[in-house]
């Protein structure tokens, strides 16, 4: 029997959202192989929305970008504390690997820890890179935190090196380290399948009113004015607990959930994004990727300096209805204009697929021992 280890990144939820989505499609196609999550994201996330039976631990398996809020990086703590994590990651791939031995893991997944491939190769079992970036690649971003680190990108590359196949993601930058094949893969996205008339009727959306889900991911954002938002013509704001950092009481106009009373009604997540008629957020791939696939406008705002935003930013109006607002006007609660023009906006001019899910899993569970990895999707390619 195969035994898959996932090795997610702790960095928001985008990462654990997807590689949930293909988990998922793996059990679907063969519910007989063995799953194994190791992670630093939340379990709660796994425990509301992955559908097969899993291990879960927790483990940190990278240091990501530290933030004080979804919409602010700090640089130099995060390079620190990358050079920290690396200078032991020979250690930490040492101890990975005898619970890979141990645990009799035949395949190891990564999105996207370089601890994932060392551990794998120390173990002596392939491994399967995923993901639309590398962290090296985020980290030349930051040229002077950076220089304080010499050797961060060169380890991070030298990982990377020693992965078997790249299952690589749309909106990609980076992977210049690895040396097998890669496979490009269209969006992995969760996908809706409630009626967004009874998703907005339990959110007491009245009839005409437009909704406008305010979504800032795990660490949330604080300081928005919420009188403004609250009195906005013709829309409803929603929005859940960790999205947002209260100072105060909350406008009775505005729909404030928590996380778990969404699960407990029967909802997901992405059947909140495909009733809202627009999302508000800073860019990253799991919301675009739920945006695209449940035909929902972006609203987004800047994320700080961080290298992947400039890729999202150029490729997204290829595909998506979206506005930039400015964190003056966010945190202001103007939003108004930046609806109203946005929603006027016509039909983007392409809708790329968005069943990269099941694509990537065809490919997994095509991957056999010795490195050898074959696909009902491709030839075998080593």
């Amino acid at each position: 029997m195969k035994t898959i280890a996932f090795y997610i990144s702790g960095h928001g939820f985008g990462h654990a959202s997807r590689v949930i989505e293909v988990i998922n499609a793996i059990a679907e196609l063969d519910p007989e192989t063995g799953l194994v999550v190791r992670t630093a994201t939340a379990q709660w996330l796994f425990d509301v929305t992955l559908k097969a039976r899993a291990e879960h631990h927790h483990v940190v398996c990278d240091v990501g970008v530290l933030q004080s809020d979804s919409l602010h990086i700090d640089a130099p703590r995060t390079m620190r504390e990358a050079r920290r994590f690396y200078d032991g990651l020979d250690a930490l791939a040492e101890r990975e690997a005898a619970f890979l031995r141990a645990r009799g893991v035949t395949l190891v997944i990564g999105d996207m820890p370089p601890l994932a491939f060392v551990a794998a190769a120390k173990a002596g079992i392939p491994s399967i890179a995923m993901g639309n970036f590398t962290w090296d690649w985020i980290y030349e971003g930051y040229p002077e935190e950076i220089a304080e680190a010499p050797r961060l990108a060169e380890t991070i590359r030298q990982a990377h090196s020693l992965a078997s196949l790249v299952v690589r993601l749309p909106m990609w930058g980076g992977f210049d380290g690895f040396r097998c094949p890669i496979v490009d893969v269209p969006f992995v996205a969760r996908h809706s399948d409630r009626d967004p008339a009874e998703v907005r009727a339990w959110l007491r959306i009245p009839e005409g009113q437009r909704m406008a889900l305010a979504s800032f991911g795990g660490l949330g954002i604080a300081g928005l004015e919420l009188e403004p938002l609250a009195a906005l013509g013709g829309y409803v704001i929603v929005t859940t607990g960790h999205a947002l950092t209260l100072q105060g009481g909350v406008p009775q106009a505005i729909r404030l959930l928590e996380d778990t009373a969404v699960y407990d009604a029967g909802f997901r997540y992405e059947d909140l994004v495909r009733a809202a008629d627009v999302v508000v957020t800073k860019p990253g791939y799991g919301i675009i990727a739920e945006c695209l696939a449940n035909d929902t406008a972006m609203l987004y705002t800047s994320r700080g300096h961080f290298v992947e935003y400039d890729v999202m930013v150029g490729l997204m109006p290829e595909f998506l209805r979206c506005r930039f607002v400015g964190h003056d006007d966010l945190y202001g609660g103007r939003w108004q204009a930046h609806l109203d023009a946005l929603l006027a906006q016509p039909a983007p001019p392409t809708r790329p697929p968005t069943n990269g899910a099941a694509l990537a899993a065809h490919l997994i569970l095509g991957s056999g021992p010795n490195g050898k990895i074959f696909s009902n999707y491709l030839d075998p390619i080593f």
